[in-house]
């Protein structure tokens, strides 16, 4: 197949850094790649690809200290892509709902995945406009502001199955990596770590729009004993970060659309203690690949039976679940559905 692949310009694919999104993309994108399809990538001009790759900007839009509109730069990209959508037989939308207005008026296949929280309440008369397009969500629970849009499959994230693998050892420390803000709870890590004594090492990046947040909430709680903050890390450091932790963290308060971090943890082999909230039951499985607490209490309690899960059976459970070439699979099978031309209904003579 001919497929484009449209991702934000925020972050390169993959991200030097932090980048979810466009980490997801990445991966994709390269399974596809590695099946044979004629892959387009457009994205920012620093991405590193196998496919074919169109820059929508020179480099990461976040790490551009020249650019003022990130808008602009999206805008230009969205008319490449229309010029040269006859090329292909589907055309794969990474960036929300900016394409809706243009694309819907061309006869080229399209599929966009929604990457970011849908409870907001301005969506559903977007959704509701718009309502014929199809979607695709990274977890059910994403879908439940907005059950009646055009939701044609439920695609979980995956990642290259030797991308991250177990270190067969655990310091005793938990682990908190992501990104500094209210809604990921790092605040909740902190305390949970400071009652129970554990060593918490928290591995993330500040935006600026969390930049207060960090300095009046986060940063005083960084003096707590035993509290370790490293800052923003890459790819290579994440095994070694999550693979000796004795469990990751996830105290999210919010509908987490998926939480990338997890499945990180466990191709790791490493347990997740994670609040319940928005996809993690998708994700976790309660008692075998970590525990799903309800608050800070339940958080201490589960680090107390931490130790008893089997570390080589959380991995096993990534390769089965979690993996980037099922998630690619199960996107080849969205583009194929699209891109058949209707059925014509013939009525007998």
């Amino acid at each position: 197949m001919r497929i484009a692949q449209v991702a934000p310009l925020a972050e390169s694919v993959p991200p030097r850094h932090y980048g979810g999104t466009e980490r997801i993309v990445s991966y994709l994108t390269e399974e596809l790649v590695e099946f044979g399809h004629e892959v387009t990538l457009f994205a920012s001009g620093d991405s590193r690809t196998r496919a074919v790759l169109h820059p929508g900007s020179p480099r990461a839009l976040r790490s551009d200290p020249t650019c003022r509109d990130p808008l602009a730069w999206h805008i230009a990209m969205l008319e490449q892509v229309a010029q040269a959508a006859s090329h292909f037989d589907i055309i794969h939308f990474h960036l929300d709902w900016l394409h809706f207005p243009t694309f819907r008026r061309l006869e080229v296949p399209f599929v966009t995945t929604l990457h970011g929280r849908l409870d907001l309440p301005e969506l559903a008369p977007l959704f509701g406009e718009f309502c014929e397009l199809p979607l695709i969500s990274i977890s059910d629970a994403q879908r439940k502001p907005i059950p009646w849009a055009n939701w044609i499959g439920t695609i979980h994230h995956g990642l290259p199955v030797s991308l991250l693998e177990p270190t067969n050892r655990n310091d005793g420390y938990v682990a908190f990596l992501g990104r500094i803000s209210p809604e990921k709870g790092p605040d909740t890590a902190i305390r949970i770590a400071a009652k129970c004594g554990r060593h918490l090492k928290i591995a993330a990046k500040v935006d600026r729009v969390d930049a207060a947040y960090f300095a009046e909430v986060v940063e005083p709680l960084l003096a707590t004993p035993g509290i370790e903050f490293i800052g923003e890390i890459g790819e290579r450091e994440k095994q070694d970060f999550l693979g000796r932790a004795a469990a990751l963290l996830f105290p999210v308060d919010w509908p987490e659309p998926f939480g990338l971090v997890m499945i990180e943890a466990l191709a790791c082999g490493t347990p997740v203690i994670a609040y319940r909230r928005g996809s993690v039951p998708e994700i976790i499985e309660d008692g075998v690949t970590g525990f799903i607490v309800e608050d800070e209490a339940d958080a201490l309690r589960a680090l107390d039976r931490i130790d008893q899960l089997d570390r080589q059976r959380i991995r096993r459970e990534f390769e089965r679940r979690f993996t980037s070439e099922r998630m690619a699979k199960e996107y080849l099978a969205i583009y194929r559905q699209l891109s058949q031309p209707p059925v014509k209904n013939l009525q007998s003579a």
